[in-house]
């Protein structure tokens, strides 16, 4: 057995024993799951992708896209607790000093600090160029004022990577965008905002009022490299929802095929209808499908090639994989799907986040025919 396997065998076990057990209440009552993050800490989950030189397993992309996929079927929230974070690490790992490096990722690594990238704002989501968080020099420091939006890890966390305009004036405005690791202080204020489903996961509002940052917690040796290298960060970040995707989709298949072998109709279990059994074969034909083309990108992420193209097909087809087949897991299980006390209600409520996460799938098909033409 390699270590990968004994990795996957060990996220299996703890799935199974602390997460299975529990998830169903912390789910519907949206609280944080506490302990879980304790045990996870444990695992060496906050560390997965970091390199072994700084604490971290060093895993790769592929490795790490079973994880997610194997959480995902369990509790989809609980990924976006490590995932936001190991995308934050990625991106100071990438592009920071390594004086920064040393300072950070070690800590990172056991989840001493965890927290995640802060990029959206009130009025600016896709556009990220829009944003208005600013970051003053002052001597030694930036003083660091505005709103961001809708951040995993940002209320229960205590550090961001936080998309900043160092320069308002210049053109094109990405120039003036910078990357900083700002830990929270005074003039560090958030709140948990409610959703839909992805519940648990404390999604928040952060204000930044006059909050002081060293200026040594630029990432990078020079401003105006920020939207360069957290766009760099996200490769992993749309790995990382195309194995959510496959995650529900798969669960949303499996339980769609226990509950047709044991619910009847007409004298026989439903699963004997045609009708059933076209929604099951179209269901796990796409968990399949996107099971590879989520493989293929995290092959290329690890490869170190640009895998825009990959990534954005990934996370396009398995993203609409877990919402078609919630969907039909519904409509298998009728009204008894229609209940919290049904798994894959949360499955409906849960798909949605992945089609608009880590950059809407309308903007993965541009990217998707940008790469396409430019290929070509």
């Amino acid at each position: 057995m390699n270590d990968d396997q004994i990795i996957l065998d060990a996220v299996d076990k703890f799935l199974d024993k602390e997460v299975k057990p529990v998830a169903k209440d912390l789910e519907l009552a949206d609280e944080y799951p506490h302990e879980i993050v304790e045990k996870m800490k444990v695992l060496g989950l906050f560390g997965a992708t970091i390199g072994t030189q700084y604490g971290g397993m060093g895993l790769t992309a592929v490795t790490y896209a079973q994880i997610v996929e194997r959480v995902s079927a369990v509790w989809m929230s609980v990924c976006g607790i490590f995932n936001s974070h190991l995308i934050m690490c990625a991106a100071l790992e990438r592009f920071g000093t390594e004086d920064l490096k040393e300072r950070y990722l070690p800590r990172m690594a056991t989840g001493e600090l965890r927290g995640g990238i802060a990029l959206t704002e009130p009025d600016c989501g896709t556009d990220l160029q829009a944003i208005r968080t600013r970051a003053t020099k002052d001597g030694e420091e930036y003083v660091v004022s505005g709103t961001k939006q809708w951040i995993t890890n940002s209320v229960e966390g205590n550090i961001l990577a936080v998309l900043v305009k160092t320069d308002s004036q210049i053109e094109p405005r990405h120039k003036g965008m910078s990357l900083l690791l700002v830990e929270k202080s005074s003039g560090y204020q958030a709140h948990k905002l409610k959703k839909l489903g992805y519940r648990g996961v404390d999604t928040g509002e952060v204000v930044f009022s006059d909050l002081r940052v060293p200026r040594d917690q630029l990432i990078g040796a020079d401003e105006g490299r920020g939207l360069q290298q957290i766009l760099s960060g996200l490769a992993l970040g749309r790995i990382n929802v195309a194995a959510r995707g496959v995650g529900v989709a798969k669960a949303a298949l499996d339980a769609s095929v226990s509950y047709a072998q044991i619910r009847k109709t007409f004298g026989e279990p439903i699963g004997q209808h045609q009708a059933i059994q076209i929604k099951l074969a179209d269901m796990a034909t796409k968990v399949e499908a996107a099971r590879l083309l989520t493989d293929k990108a995290a092959r290329a992420y690890d490869s170190g090639e640009r895998c825009d193209l990959e990534a954005g097909m990934a996370k396009l087809f398995a993203t609409e994989a877990a919402m078609e087949n919630s969907n039909e897991a519904l409509r298998v299980h009728g009204a008894y799907g229609y209940s919290p006390e049904n798994v894959v209600e949360r499955y409906y409520r849960d798909a949605p986040l992945l089609v608009v996460g880590e950059g809407t799938n309308e903007l993965q098909r541009i990217i998707i025919a940008r790469q396409l033409l430019e290929r070509g």
